[in-house]
């Protein structure tokens, strides 16, 4: 494919397509569609996969739609990876820059406007925005003109990913084996396996990765919202396991890996706003299952809500 054929042209119009997957949380779902009412265009797309209280979801849906949102809902099995491929595969057949937006995720105002505007300013390919919580960002974007590689990718979450629609199918898509929900202990991961697939399929696009300012953002909750202390540490042991994976398959260095493996242990001291000292074990323990490739007792899944 030409170079000309890969780039949108800076200051057209860009159309969004937002593909939410859910386990059917119809309040949180309920607060991401209402922020995003009145600010989408008949060309927008939201898609929202339900992977569970499908009736309720398609309720509040079609709530939303006889006032104008251009929301559709689709199914698939349970893996937030599989849900998002399936959304995407519902869209139209046309180019949309696509966004992640997790069911528990809103768009404050102005956001969606920023959004277009940055991407219709650049003919943005493939990029990032800022999810903020409680407690602020959770992870500081690196500066624009920053490079996309191997360390960087990790400054990204699904749902601060911006990609158009032709290269995330180019790359092809996220691997839905990975990812909270997924059918194998590999619980984390999917949006950062996909980058760094990004980077070696089209490195054109990693050195032209667009962080967007820190004022075009998302808002989000924290990880261990609504959790007990036991559900708590079982996610982050499924994270973790997911993540330990990942830096084996796509072949790190040693030397990172062990590093990545310490670093698991101060986890709840990094993060004293949501975890505790303790919970370090259990980030620990999880990146030694991904390294190895075994676990351990039989745990696979990460706790959903």
């Amino acid at each position: 494919m030409a170079e000309a054929d890969r780039t949108s042209v800076a200051g057209t119009r860009v159309d969004l397509g937002l593909v939410v997957s859910t386990l059917g949380r119809v309040r949180a779902l309920d607060r991401l569609l209402a922020s995003l009412d009145g600010r989408l265009g008949p060309s927008d797309r939201v898609v929202v996969v339900a992977q569970g209280a499908v009736p309720e979801v398609r309720a509040l849906a079609a709530r939303y739609a006889d006032k104008g949102l251009p929301v559709v809902v689709t199914t698939s099995k349970r893996g937030a990876a599989l849900g998002r491929n399936t959304g995407v595969a519902a869209l139209p057949a046309r180019d949309f820059l696509l966004g992640f937006p997790n069911d528990t995720t809103w768009f404050p105002d102005g956001a969606v406007e920023a959004l277009r505007s940055a991407a219709e300013a650049s003919g943005l390919q493939a990029g990032a925005l800022t999810v903020v919580d409680e407690n602020g960002p959770k992870f500081v974007l690196p500066p624009a003109g920053t490079v996309l590689d191997r360390r960087s990718v990790w400054s990204v979450i699904e749902m601060g990913l911006l990609v158009r629609r032709d290269v995330f199918l180019e790359v092809g898509g996220f691997d839905a084996a990975m990812g909270t929900g997924g059918p194998t202990p590999w619980q984390a991961g999917e949006a950062t396996d996909f980058l760094l697939r990004l980077v070696r399929r089209r490195p054109d696009l990693a050195q032209r990765f667009e962080w967007l300012p820190p004022d075009v953002r998302v808002g989000g909750v924290p990880d261990p919202h609504g959790l007990s202390a036991a559900e708590r540490r079982r996610k982050l042991r499924s994270y973790g396991r997911g993540l330990g994976r990942l830096v084996t398959v796509h072949g790190y260095p040693l030397w990172w890996r062990a590093a990545y493996l310490l670093a698991g242990l101060v986890f709840g001291f990094r993060n004293p706003a949501t975890h505790t000292p303790g919970d370090g074990w259990w980030a620990f323990l999880g990146r030694l299952e991904g390294y190895t490739g075994r676990t351990i007792g039989g745990q696979t899944a990460a706790v959903q809500r």
